[in-house]
């Protein structure tokens, strides 16, 4: 990546603000025609957003989008909406037993309402507030519940695939599990054994820090520094580790840049969310250094793998070593071109990536490291930057998706290739949108010197 160092949060503003506009015809357009008959939208096709009927996964990010406009620009049209829709069709999320994205549907939705609550964004009502918390400790609990046990005694949130597989993704989702646990939570087990929900956070996220991430210490013949691997497979006999896998990326030895975008986004998050809590972390028996230190190192990591595996823009292609690109000559060098023949991009993957660069940089910021910190905070800047642009900004009226050239699941060919090109282009997705609208919400925020984070006001904020 080529990193503008002079970039700083108001030099975006404009762009922001542009984006946002631009963000609303979108929302607005596709609330006139979507019914909740449909399911969740999830990928766009021909400028239109499709279902998928897989977990609906993205309803979350549907609504949530509606509470960020509100944020962003304090038109009550979008908070009246997204409250309404929260209400009615998001409680079958909070139950789910069998998804590991409840703090992808529930945290964007209830969490957000309660944050802006608690900021003083929209009245005060202890009523409405206790529904939304109590619908974010079920989740947490019920996220919490999906539990397997590693062979070290630690164990992990499991993925839809069953309880051999921890998936990276997660990192994220343990959101729901961090504002449950705030809120006083706990998950109550067999005789009424109660389960910490903070303890299990900490054990998922060092499970994942050792076995989804690598440090290039030779772990196997294609250990790389930063290297992600989308899934883990573990014996469900003994809870062993076997090897490396992928649903959605090319191979188990290379690097799925949306994976690696969720593991540079979810330390980040989980470092700030340990820092504010308040609550006594104990590091597991046997942990080398702090559990600080765990993610810190996972995060610095993943995020430099991508610095250094990405277009020169700071838009990345769907996988690191997706085979096409060794017909893209000196790919990191150049500018991302979303219409090779060879591979598509992800730009997706650069909105939750930006995001993680962003809070990363500022974490080490605080610490004292002001050349690291500026280092990942302008690489944060400039990746946003390319999305707020062409080719990546919705500058089509007719089209629905805000954010352009996403991917979802290569391998299985969900995405929509259209005439004339011969890899995926030109189409968006939910958690696309979503997470551009989310990273430049945070810059408008720290432009403001109002920083904010999932589980609400902090006293890190810069006010």
């Amino acid at each position: 990546m080529h990193i503008d160092f002079d970039l700083k949060p108001q030099d975006l503003l404009p762009a922001i603000n542009h984006m946002w506009e631009r963000s609303a015809e979108c929302l607005n357009r596709l609330e006139n025609r979507w019914s909740p008959d449909d399911g969740s939208p999830v990928f766009t096709v021909r400028g239109e957003y499709t279902s998928q009927g897989w977990t609906e996964w993205t309803q979350g990010f549907q609504f949530g989008s509606l509470l960020l406009q509100f944020d962003a620009t304090n038109d009550a049209h979008f908070l009246n909406l997204g409250r309404d829709r929260t209400v009615q069709a998001m409680a079958p999320h909070v139950s789910h037993i069998g998804v590991h994205d409840h703090g992808f549907n529930n945290v964007s939705t209830y969490g957000t309402l309660r944050r802006l609550m608690l900021e003083g964004r929209i009245p005060q009502n202890e009523f409405e507030l206790h529904f939304y918390e109590l619908a974010l400790k079920v989740s947490g609990a019920v996220q919490a519940s999906r539990w397997a046990t590693s062979h070290s005694g630690l164990g992990y949130i499991y993925s839809f695939n069953g309880p051999q597989s921890l998936f990276c993704d997660t990192i994220r989702s343990l959101r729901s599990l961090a504002v449950a646990h705030q809120l006083g939570h706990q998950l109550m087990g067999e005789n009424d054994e109660a389960i910490s929900l903070l303890d299990r956070l900490i054990s998922h996220a060092i499970v994942t820090a050792e076995f989804n991430v690598y440090y290039g210490d030779g772990r196997d013949t294609y250990d790389v520094r930063g290297r992600v691997a989308h899934e883990s497979l573990f014996n469900t006999n003994d809870g062993r580790y076997r090897c490396p896998s992928t649903q959605q990326g090319y191979s188990p030895f290379s690097t799925w840049t949306r994976g690696l975008a969720w593991i540079m986004l979810g330390y980040p998050e989980q470092i700030e969310y340990l820092q504010t809590s308040g609550h006594e972390v104990v590091a597991p028996p046997g942990l080398k250094g702090s559990v600080e230190d765990v993610f810190l190192e996972a995060a610095k990591a993943s995020c430099d793998f991508y610095i250094e595996n990405t277009a020169a823009d700071g838009i990345p292609y769907w996988d690191s070593g997706a085979p096409g690109l060794t017909n893209l000559a000196d790919w990191r060098e150049k500018t991302s071109d979303p219409f090779n023949a060879f591979e598509p991009v992800d730009s997706s993957a650069a909105a939750i990536a930006a995001q993680g660069l962003l809070r990363l940089g500022r974490i080490l910021q605080q610490k004292g490291d002001t050349e690291a910190g500026s280092k990942y905070l302008a690489a944060g800047l400039t990746t946003l930057k390319s999305l707020l642009q062409d080719p990546y900004l919705n500058n089509n009226a007719e089209h629905e998706g805000l954010l352009w050239h996403s991917v979802y699941h290569r391998p299985r060919g969900w995405d929509y290739i259209p005439e004339g090109q011969s890899v995926p282009c030109g189409e968006s997705c939910q958690w696309g949108d979503y997470h551009l609208r989310e990273c430049a919400l945070l810059v408008q925020r720290m432009a403001e010197d109002d920083y904010f984070t999932f589980f609400g006001p902090t006293s890190g904020s810069e006010k």
